[in-house]
């Protein structure tokens, strides 16, 4: 970090105040983010399941490494560029929770292979045929999984028979281990209730339940059973099934998912806490309201607004690109103040900067590399 000059193409060095952060930010509370990560550690290995996060959520190899340091056994990726990140970082066992159809892309997993141990989902068997094609040519070997529609109706197979039917084309492909089933249900996540989300949840387990046994009835073993997220990972972990769990915002959580309630009736911004803040410096002032330099080029805002942390009566009200509009009917906000912003939504809003700033006690400790930024490819 000695080469680097501050303000002009990083955000902030270690030993800075967060008050002497260059805005927007994307900021991390080391206290949180390591308390979240412990909790969750704790509770895969209470249920007696795997811990597999998803690296999409936060795209950064140390956020990665800390998380396999409390125990997860890997992570998860959806992109062939954004799995080719981490292992250049250093982390040796990703899962492409995702279809990789286009021959360059199936080319380039491949010879990651060669480097990790790697896996990645199919629900077509002409894709199986090209995975085994490109490990034959590399002299690698992949973990291909069943990826199974349980609900979404996105991706995966619909009938025990197409499951069965894939796993067999897997086990007879060479270059191919068949390492179990994908079994991920996004869209009941952010229901929200927990209710809800329960039901949602004994729908996704009704459809699991008929592949599995008919992969048991066809002699075939099913290493891996992996899913879950943030929403709903305490039913795969209850269930028997589930064997892996691939939850990703618990270790920042945002804004759309703290609303959520958990079994108990508060919601998860109080179970998990907020980690992650897009750090914004007040610019302009005028009565009721206030203006902060970040907008939509900060974070995004397809799952709502964002919430003003610790700031009482204070309200992201709107945006543009690079202007955020404030509510401050008591007039509390002065100018050139910093304030911490929780995204609505982690995922994309990680993806729009090049740095995490890592802070502990409103000190900076570290400054991170978002290191899979734009690998959407």
């Amino acid at each position: 970090m000695e080469n680097l000059e501050p303000g002009y193409d990083i955000p902030a060095l270690p030993g800075w105040r967060e008050d002497q952060v260059q805005t927007p930010a994307l900021l991390v509370d080391l206290d949180a983010l390591e308390a979240n990560i412990a909790r969750m550690a704790a509770a895969a290995q209470a249920a007696g399941v795997a811990l597999r996060p998803h690296g999409k959520m936060h795209k950064s190899a140390d956020v990665a490494r800390l998380q396999m340091a409390a125990g997860a056994v890997g992570l998860c990726c959806q992109k062939v560029s954004e799995a080719e990140a981490f292992v250049r970082a250093g982390l040796r066992d990703v899962l492409v929770t995702n279809q990789i159809v286009d021959p360059a892309k199936i080319d380039r997993l491949a010879r990651l292979a060669g480097m990790a141990a790697v896996g990645v989902c199919v629900d077509n068997a002409a894709n199986v045929a090209d995975l085994s094609a490109a490990c034959l040519r590399h002299g690698t070997t992949l973990r291909v999984l069943v990826e199974v529609d349980t609900g979404q109706a996105r991706c995966g197979v619909d009938t025990p028979d197409q499951a069965v039917a894939l796993a067999r084309a897997i086990q007879s492909a060479p270059g191919l281990d068949f390492g179990g089933v994908q079994a991920y249900q996004g869209a009941m996540q952010h229901l929200p209730t927990h209710a809800e989300r329960q039901a949602a949840f004994q729908a996704s387990q009704a459809r699991l339940v008929p592949v599995l046994a008919a992969l048991q009835a066809a002699g075939i073993a099913c290493p891996t059973v992996t899913g879950g997220g943030t929403g709903s990972w305490g039913f795969e972990a209850a269930s028997g099934l589930w064997t892996e769990l691939q939850c990703g915002s618990y270790a920042f959580m945002d804004a759309d998912y703290g609303r959520i309630t958990g079994a108990g009736g508060s919601r998860l911004d109080a179970e998990w806490q907020n980690a992650l803040f897009v750090l914004a410096q007040v610019m302009s002032l005028s009565r009721g309201r206030a203006v902060c330099d970040a907008g939509l080029k900060a974070m995004t805002a397809e799952s709502g607004l964002p919430l003003v942390r610790g700031r009482e009566g204070v309200t992201y009200q709107g945006y543009s690109d690079e202007h955020g509009q404030l509510d401050d009917p008591a007039g509390r906000l002065r100018l050139g103040d910093r304030i911490r912003l929780v995204p609505g939504h982690c995922d994309p809003t990680c993806n729009l900067h090049d740095w995490m700033v890592a802070t502990r006690g409103g000190v900076v400790q570290a400054l991170w590399p978002v290191t899979a930024r734009g690998k959407v490819f």
